[in-house]
């Protein structure tokens, strides 16, 4: 028999099938994805009390949040959500909402969250799809539990508009996502999506390298210093955020305290920070002068302070200059403050691990210590593998173990060194730290050319990276141009006077100066460098050089024998063995060196051979 004829009625399904699918649609759009942190655990332990707790959770705190902040429920995910908004601002604020009502102990469940901004797909029913998608929803896989994660691209939109404490988790390789996308964590949660933290006191501990910038106060009259004032605190807000880890204060919220009279301990409390800068600027003639100091909001205790006059001008530069030697000075004492703070730890986190790593590489560069610093790095890095910034310390100790020789095999350490910062920028192309540490690898391997572009490349990416521009200094020294050298360390102290590697930059301008037979203003960097940090072998070695070819043996005995007694294993056979370059130049003063060093009480090689 021949079959029947199809029978055909207007829309029916066989005829919906021969028609053209309806077009999709692209706009830009607020991505949220929210995932129950153990869903499958509380499922095991009680099915039906869990699901009808996800339904409570919906119909009364999603649901409700997603409304009033006028999102749209694209779909849920089993025991997660999709939303969009049309506002970062309004995505992250619902996020909030949620966000603190789960962590005040409402419900046993808690949330991961991720936030993307980004042009996407819109299908006929109303789902998304797209790249952007597949972001947030990797943002919220490496969120902590009962916190939010936003891309770069959505921080940027909120930067200025919320109040909670901000930690910038630097750039993270996300599962599937081609390039590295620049995470920011929301640590604070702050009551039903307020913008104000008016949280009581103890709710929250503090995120580590938490601060707020308070509004400089204007000692002068003039409009004019008042605008330098609040662009100079500003300006701190944003660059202090760049410091890996830290949480910064909104300049928004900040700015609510201007001009009152304000209790370190009670902002602290207030805005759930560890720490508080605040300061002055003052006009007197010609001349600008800026206060800054730094407060534990703790104890209310000093932990630096310092003071800048520049003469007027382009207030403009003059700011920016300002700027970046804050930057840099507080980088080291806000390390050493959370480094005090991890050793009190009698479970330290990945990020304790981290500051006790960098309090033991700015204590000096003893092989032991360096050998310290490693193992606190390495612990971090198995802890949290997305630890990114503790990585590319290890990368660092190896660079440093390589340059002062600790071990018995520096080029090994210099190749450690390359494989893991390889690594690091293929993750991170863009950070200028680990350009840097780069820089000086290529630098100390016969490839000072390389290490200039690298320096470059770093300095292009931050202008305020003062290791770069001393970086640059080195390399002048090893091609046999070691009377440039000054100028580069001299703008790199001027950067960050305070830096923790200062000590070492005033090093290469000491060699350089001997490399130029200048050996009294040798000795000048060299008692500079060991005032700022005495326990770096390699500044007595070089002071004991200067000083031995200034006709001065006695002098420099005494200080080739301090060098021993903080390496006691070094040797001029352990010099020798890491040639930094060829330059005919350089090749000649390390060798006289070598001599001069044995002469000053240095042995060839260690007592056991």
């Amino acid at each position: 028999m021949e079959p029947a004829p199809e029978l055909r009625v207007p829309g029916s399904v066989s005829q919906l099938n021969t028609m053209p699918a309806a077009p999709s649609e692209r706009k830009l759009t607020a991505i949220v994805v929210a995932d129950i942190v153990g869903y499958s655990r509380l499922t095991a332990a009680d099915e039906e009390g869990t699901i009808a707790g996800l339904r409570e959770l919906r119909s009364e705190i999603v649901d409700p949040a997603i409304t009033r902040h006028r999102g749209r429920l694209v779909k849920t995910l089993g025991d997660g959500f999709l939303i969009e908004f049309s506002s970062v601002v309004d995505a992250v604020r619902s996020s909030l909402e949620i966000q603190h009502r789960l962590n005040g102990g409402q419900t046993t469940f808690r949330l991961r969250v991720g936030i993307h901004i980004s042009d996407v797909v819109v299908e006929p029913d109303g789902d998304l799809l797209g790249d952007g998608v597949n972001i947030a929803a990797r943002l919220q896989g490496i969120a902590d539990p009962g916190t939010i994660c936003l891309s770069e691209d959505a921080f940027h939109q909120v930067c200025n508009k919320i109040s909670v404490p901000i930690v910038d988790r630097g750039d993270i390789a996300l599962k599937n996502i081609p390039r590295p996308v620049r995470v920011y964590a929301l640590q604070g949660i702050a009551r039903d999506g307020a913008t104000d933290l008016d949280l009581p006191a103890g709710a929250i501990s503090p995120p580590p390298l938490s601060i707020v910038v308070l509004p400089f106060a204007n000692l002068s009259q003039a409009d004019t210093d008042e605008e330098f004032a609040d662009g100079l605190t500003e300006t701190l807000t944003t660059d202090l955020a760049r410091i890996p880890h830290t949480a910064v204060i909104a300049r928004n919220t900040a700015f609510t305290f201007k001009g009152k009279a304000v209790d370190a301990r009670q902002i602290g409390k207030q805005l759930q920070v560890r720490y508080i800068l605040e300061g002055s600027v003052q006009r007197s003639g010609d001349c600008i002068r800026v206060n800054a100091q730094l407060i534990d909001a703790e104890s209310g205790n000093h932990l630096w302070a310092d003071r800048f006059d520049k003469m007027s001008g382009d207030l403009l530069k003059m700011q920016d200059e300002i700027v970046a030697r804050v930057g840099n000075a507080l980088n080291v004492p806000l390390m050493a403050a959370e480094a005090r703070r991890a050793d009190r730890s009698a479970e330290p986190a990945s990020l304790d691990l981290f500051f006790q790593g960098m309090s033991w590489v700015h204590k000096g560069l003893r092989p032991d210590w360096l050998a310290q610093a490693r193992s606190c790095f390495e612990r971090a890095t198995a802890i949290d593998h997305t630890n990114l910034e503790a990585l590319i310390r290890i990368g660092m100790v190896d660079t440093l173990r390589g340059v002062v020789c600790a071990g018995d095999n520096p080029t090994a350490a210099f190749e450690s060194a390359e494989r893991i910062l390889t690594d690091a920028l293929s993750s991170a192309p863009d950070h200028a730290w680990a350009h840097c540490l780069m820089a000086a690898v290529f630098i100390s391997t016969r490839r000072a050319e390389r290490g200039v572009i690298e320096c470059e490349r770093a300095l292009g990416l931050n202008p305020s990276l003062a290791s770069a521009h001393a970086m640059l200094g080195l390399a002048k020294y090893l091609v046999g141009q070691g009377e440039e050298t000054e100028s580069h360390v001299e703008e790199a102290l001027r950067l960050s006077p305070l830096d923790g590697f200062a000590y070492l930059w005033m090093l290469f301008a000491g060699v350089a100066k001997i490399q130029a037979d200048e050996y009294e203003k040798a000795v000048e960097w060299l008692r500079r460098s060991i005032d700022t940090n005495p326990n770096s072998p390699w500044a007595h070695f070089h002071l004991g050089v200067a000083l031995h070819l200034m006709g001065k043996p006695t002098e420099a005995r005494a200080e080739t024998q301090t060098g021993l007694e903080l390496d006691p294993l070094f040797t001029t056979e352990r010099y020798r063995s890491l040639a930094f370059s060829d330059d005919p130049r350089y090749v000649a003063i390390r060798e006289r060196t070598i001599q001069t060093l044995q002469a000053a009480g240095v042995p060839e090689h260690t007592l056991n051979k």
